[in-house]
């Protein structure tokens, strides 16, 4: 079993590493893998709403970006997102690369297990929290949750480390996603998964 961790700051051993690291090291303690995503500094397109992406089978825009996090997604059993937290949300970044993904290939992610962890000096994490879990909200996940929101708080690599409370939480939660990841590999052959009905769609505009 394998986790993949999303760093989504431009800063590759910064407060949001430190967070999905203490994650990484308690995941290593119940047997279950992880693999680091870095998301780095190069521009990343958003959604162009060209629709295109129904036919394709994937986002047309094709980037590099974009197709190694989907390879990356289709290859793990459950997805943890980390992002810092700008302007009382995400990394705009990782918020092009997310809209393309869940909405290009939704069904890649039905039925995972998955959470969001927001790094933030001081305020804006509740916000940024809410807008990462409604990606999972949106695509059938299993969102798993920790004693308290999973954020962390400091400036630095150096002050997360301060943040005992926000560490524990990283571990609780590393702790329960291992869990909800052995329950589902021990009934996966006797609980069929649910039979979803054909989307309806409702305008209120006639």
């Amino acid at each position: 079993m394998k986790v993949l961790l999303v760093n989504g700051s431009p800063n590759k051993n910064g407060c949001t590493y430190t967070a999905l690291k203490e994650i990484a090291d308690q995941f290593k303690k119940h047997g279950i893998d992880s693999e680091f995503f870095h998301l780095g500094k190069e521009s990343i397109a958003g959604c162009i709403s060209c629709r295109a992406c129904a036919k394709n089978d994937g986002c047309v825009l094709n980037d590099d970006i974009y197709n190694r996090f989907i390879k990356a997604a289709s290859a793990v059993d459950g997805i943890i997102l980390g992002s810092p937290v700008y302007y009382a949300s995400i990394n705009a970044s990782l918020g092009c690369l997310l809209d393309r993904a869940f909405y290009s290939k939704s069904k890649l992610f039905h039925y995972k297990p998955a959470a969001a962890i927001v790094s933030c000096r001081r305020g804006g994490s509740g916000s940024a929290f809410d807008r990462l879990n409604k990606y999972f909200t949106i695509s059938n996940m299993l969102v798993v949750g920790s004693g308290y929101w999973n954020h962390v708080h400091g400036n630095t690599p150096e002050e997360v480390k301060q943040d005992l409370e926000g560490l524990q939480i990283m571990r609780a939660l590393a702790d329960n996603m291992s869990w909800v990841l052995k329950m589902i590999e021990h009934t996966k052959d006797s609980i069929a998964l649910p039979i979803l009905e054909p989307k309806q769609r409702t305008n209120f505009i006639r």
